[in-house]
């Protein structure tokens, strides 16, 4: 399978992941760091569900895969996620040494459905995205934001 083709089909995954945590009680975002051409693991938000306010789906993918692969360090590998990570995912992924950063849905998105993380972002919109360590690149898909429909379709959700 071409990589591009490859990347979309782990998009697809990385988004169904996050639209299934909603179902599940979780938060709309979902995660997972592959290697070559193989998922190594999986993540979705689990931060209500946990009471950890670190347990992001890009964290969850990336400590599932350093426990697969018996290492801290995820140099080799691609972490894909739903929606642009926060500055505390791309921290993490930056010190886990991911090689890329693919997602679908931005900031902006995520603000429209309550998660609004820009002030955050401002604290680090110091450099221009060349000079970062780690190349990330935004994988616009038509449904990149059904993870957060069913998240505002949800009654029941827990808002944090």
């Amino acid at each position: 399978m071409p990589a591009r083709e490859l990347e979309r089909a782990w998009m697809d995954e990385a988004i169904r992941l996050a639209t299934t945590s909603v179902t599940a009680g979780g938060g709309p975002f979902g995660a997972l760091v592959a290697r070559a051409d193989k998922v190594i693991a999986i993540g979705h938000n689990r931060v209500t569900a946990t009471l950890d306010p670190t347990a992001h789906a890009e964290v969850s993918a990336m400590r599932a895969a350093c426990r697969e692969l018996d290492t801290f360090s995820l140099d080799g590998c691609v972490l894909v996620t739903s929606c642009e990570p926060c500055p505390m995912c791309l921290s993490s992924a930056l010190w886990a040494r991911v090689d890329r950063i693919v997602y679908s849905a931005d900031r902006h998105d995520a603000a429209v459905a309550g998660f609004d993380d820009r002030k955050f972002y401002d604290l680090f919109e110091k450099k221009p995205r060349s000079m970062w360590p780690t190349r990330v690149e935004q994988l616009e898909l038509p449904h990149r934001t059904a993870p957060f429909d069913a998240w505002l379709a949800k009654s029941d959700r827990v808002e944090y």
